[in-house]
């Protein structure tokens, strides 16, 4: 019994000896922490996505409070409220950035670029890409296995079962880029995000010439260079035979949709302009008066005829009246 209290005895004496110490070093070492970044932290959305390029919100709320320029930190989730008060609260310039949302830059549907294959494998694009080029004859195409979806913290992206390709729900969308890192084709992209979901783009990332990508789908850009010429505000570039609109730049004027003669530039959210009809074959009015101008000589040599014949009935009647 004695031993038994001896044991218990000596480790609380070691318990307590070890809270003191470690009381002392807590307090020697203790680092000061700005009490800002705590309000910072609750200001922030708490997604945790990294689609402001730190690790949490935490992280960023820490360089928010550090940092004197704050003008290339933006958090995407929150947008340019959360960041308009988090610089009020710190006293710092918030940045001025227009929202974006994800667009998946693919137009080739089941009807449109049909299957040649079947992958019998791990039913991720990941995966997929690194072994083979798909099911279809199309290596720039979506691969339709999600791993965007499963990326997504928002529920914002979805495989049509239709098309097979991914979706982006823009209201949901809060532009954090994790789609974008997860798709290894490179499909996705941040644009700016229109009023009322509009939106004009080149629904294609093929490279390849023209008479490639018709054999592969039927919806890709063919590096044709029309909606580059018909465009009136510079928005529009082709490179490496693939067609671009910048979304700052362009005005939804809708010219490009029409020159496109495969649809890959889709619209959303708003009507396509009405194709101009066909001008009709202009008719040959001048003709007839071209004809009518010999007339004339004829006139003048009728004329010059009755002028002569006066003439000669006047020198009759004056030898006439001479031999009377």
């Amino acid at each position: 019994m004695s031993i038994l209290l001896f044991t218990v005895l000596t480790l609380c004496v070691l318990g307590v000896l070890s809270a003191v110490v470690l009381y002392f070093v807590a307090r020697k070492f203790k680092v000061e922490e700005d009490p800002r970044i705590d309000e910072v932290e609750k200001m922030l959305p708490g997604a945790n996505c990294g689609g402001c390029g730190f690790a949490g919100c935490r992280a960023m709320a820490e360089a928010l409070v550090k940092r004197d320029d704050i003008s290339e930190l933006f958090c995407p989730v929150g947008g340019g409220d959360t960041m308009k008060a988090v610089a009020t609260y710190l006293g710092k310039a918030a940045p001025e950035k227009e929202p974006r949302v994800a667009t998946v830059r693919c137009g080739g549907t089941c009807e449109k670029r049909p299957r040649t294959n079947t992958f019998d494998g791990a039913r991720s694009c990941a995966v997929a890409s690194s072994l083979y080029v798909g099911e279809t004859a199309c290596a720039y195409g979506c691969l339709g296995y999600g791993d965007c979806v499963t990326a997504c913290a928002f529920d914002a992206i979805h495989i049509n079962p239709e098309t097979g390709i991914a979706e982006v729900d823009a209201e949901k969308c809060t532009a954090c880029g994790a789609c974008v890192k997860a798709c290894p084709k490179g499909l996705i992209e941040l644009r700016k995000k229109w009023p009322k979901g509009r939106a004009i783009y080149v629904s294609c990332m093929s490279r390849d010439k023209g008479a490639v990508v018709m054999k592969a789908c039927k919806a890709g850009c063919i590096g044709c260079g029309k909606c580059e010429k018909v465009c009136e505000f510079g928005a529009i570039t082709v490179q490496n035979n693939l067609a671009f609109i910048d979304s700052d730049k362009c005005r939804l004027c809708r010219k490009c949709v029409n020159e496109c003669p495969t649809g890959a530039i889709r619209i959303i959210g708003l009507a396509p302009l009405p194709k101009a009809p066909k001008a009709a074959p202009a008719t040959p009015a001048a003709a007839p008066a071209a004809k009518a101008e010999p007339a004339a000589p004829k006139a003048n040599s009728a004329a010059a005829k009755n002028t002569v014949a006066e003439t000669a009935e006047k020198v009759e009647s004056v030898v006439n009246k001479k031999e009377e």
